[in-house]
């Protein structure tokens, strides 16, 4: 089967994975105009890093690992100015907002309970607990966390028993 060329292929592996982004942004941004610019910033990474992309690894495995770390950074970031920019029209048109918008506000009042609950973990934490819920095994995600798979276990552990304990308290 014959790849498709650098920006339709783009275009195509973001598509099928995008909810990705959705997901990873809503674990890390309350706000619904901060997640839309995490999307977007993490789309303009995947564009810049997609010519590196080793399509020996999935795909999914690979924008997991670049959307965790523009979240993480894009938590850190006091204020986002001074960041450097791309021009639009050099990225791809493939943010949906009413779309991301339909798949986070289709949350009833459980998922609304987890996401605050989430919100209070660390970073790493965050990641592991996305990662986890999405059906990954450990492995895959020790190799997109860069962790070894032993302490994707340990780490779980606690996090199911702290989040068990602050719902409790809730």
């Amino acid at each position: 089967m014959t790849k498709p060329a650098g920006n339709d292929r783009f275009v195509q592996l973001l598509e099928e994975h995008k909810r990705i982004l959705y997901k990873v942004a809503s674990a890390y941004c309350a706000d619904a105009e901060d997640r839309r610019d995490l999307v977007q910033e993490m789309v303009i990474q995947l564009w810049r890093s997609f010519p590196r992309y080793d399509d020996r690894l999935k795909f999914s495995t690979w924008m997991y690992r670049v959307a965790m770390n523009v979240a993480i950074s894009f938590l850190r970031s006091e204020g986002r100015r001074g960041r450097e920019t791309v021009a639009l029209d050099e990225v791809p048109d493939l943010i949906d907002n009413a779309a991301a918008d339909r798949v986070l506000g289709e949350a009833g009042d459980d998922l609304r309970l987890l996401e605050r609950l989430v919100s209070r973990l660390a970073e790493m934490s965050r990641a592991l607990l996305v990662l986890y819920l999405e059906g990954y095994q450990h492995g895959e995600i020790a190799e997109i966390l860069g962790i070894s798979a032993t302490n994707v276990g340990t780490r779980l552990n606690r996090i199911k028993n702290r989040l068990k304990d602050e719902h409790n308290a809730a």
